[in-house]
């Protein structure tokens, strides 16, 4: 027997369900494929917007090899949509162990610099 008590939004709710060894046994292999899946699932795809932004951010970078400060703010913008959202992912890549930043002259260069 499984009980499950709580609300629905104003109205409270008190449910009793009946499972006999054979809806345990089938609920528990469910259980068991959602696992399985759900370890699989987040390594096929982020988990958020800002992890997806995150994963473009890099592969831009990537694939142009080095872009100055202002340039690759511009695109992180374009990206994002907000300054400001393209500030943060600037500072996460001069964080980040994969992009080198050189700071000489008027303006940076973020290179990218895999490390494994």
């Amino acid at each position: 027997m499984l009980r499950i008590r709580g609300t629905v939004g104003e109205w409270p709710v008190d449910l009793t369900i009946e499972m006999d060894e054979g809806d345990w046994a089938q609920l528990g292999a469910q259980l068991q494929v959602a696992k399985s899946e759900s370890v699989v699932a987040p390594a096929a795809k982020p988990a958020n917007q800002d992890d997806a932004q995150w994963q473009i951010a890099k592969e831009l970078l990537r694939k142009a090899g080095q872009l100055s400060g202002p340039d690759l703010l511009e695109q992180l913008e374009g990206l994002t949509g907000s300054a400001s959202a393209g500030k943060r992912l600037l500072v996460r890549l001069r964080h980040s162990p994969d992009v080198k930043v050189i700071s000489g002259g008027d303006t940076p260069l973020y290179s990218w610099h895999e490390t494994a």
